[in-house]
């Protein structure tokens, strides 16, 4: 219990002391994930309203795959990216394997099919009348969409969060295209593993908090937006 007590002190010390390697190491992570999300949060947008707006061949099986590439393991993710990327794979020529880019691709195959779905839930929900009635107006279809996104502007923001918090919390993948590199790769659940398989457990409990207090003030936002949206609606 004293060895658990003094590890945890440890591991504050750490966190309020702006220990650089540490923070560093928080810094990679916030990066390459804030990168990700707002690279496929556009993509994400359009595919959504596209799949509950119109109706074409096929919209069944992207439904499909799309929920079903929400259950795919980080680590397979890796895998395939690895072998794409790697000097024997067909995009060795870019150079990118162990790369924050990598590490940013992999994030972004991540939490698109999970944004993908939920906002094409949020738009399944809106209340169509609004986007019926810009297009009356002659508004132009951005527009029109704009004013859609508006009124569940909540539920998008709930996706973005919960898409943020899968990817800032994966290691199989950051793991595998990343490569663990000291100030450049290393994120936070990677460093975790690494401490703890050392034996160093104070900074893999330090980097926990970040990710406990993290989890903590995501949840509590969600549980706003969702009140908030509960209340726009009555």
């Amino acid at each position: 219990m004293a060895a658990l007590t003094e590890t945890f002190a440890h591991a504050v010390e750490l966190l309020v002391s702006g220990d650089e390697q540490l923070w560093t190491i928080i810094g990679v992570s916030f990066r390459v994930s804030f990168l990700a999300l707002l690279t496929a949060c556009v993509p994400a947008v359009f595919l959504g309203f596209i799949l509950a707006y119109w109706r074409f061949p096929g919209r069944w099986f992207l439904l499909s795959m799309t929920h079903t590439l929400m259950a795919v393991p980080t680590v397979v993710v890796g895998l395939l990216l690895f072998m794409l990327l790697s000097r024997s794979g067909p995009l060795g020529d870019w150079r990118m394997l162990f790369t924050q880019d990598a590490m940013i691709i992999g994030q972004i195959l991540l939490c698109l099919p999970l944004l993908v779905s939920m906002t094409h839930t949020a738009f399944q929900s809106a209340d169509k009348r609004a986007w019926e009635t810009a297009r009356m107006l002659g508004a132009h279809p951005l527009r029109c969409l704009w004013v859609l996104m508006h009124e569940v502007r909540y539920a998008l923001i709930a996706s973005l969060v919960a898409a943020f918090a899968r990817i800032i919390a994966e290691v199989g993948c950051a793991m595998m295209v990343g490569g663990n590199i000291l100030n450049y790769t290393r994120n936070i659940t990677t460093a975790i593993a690494l401490e703890t398989l050392k034996g160093e457990y104070a900074q893999g409990v330090a980097l926990g908090l970040v990710l406990f207090i993290l989890a903590m003030i995501l949840n509590l936002g969600m549980a706003l937006l969702r009140g908030r949206g509960q209340l726009s609606h009555r």
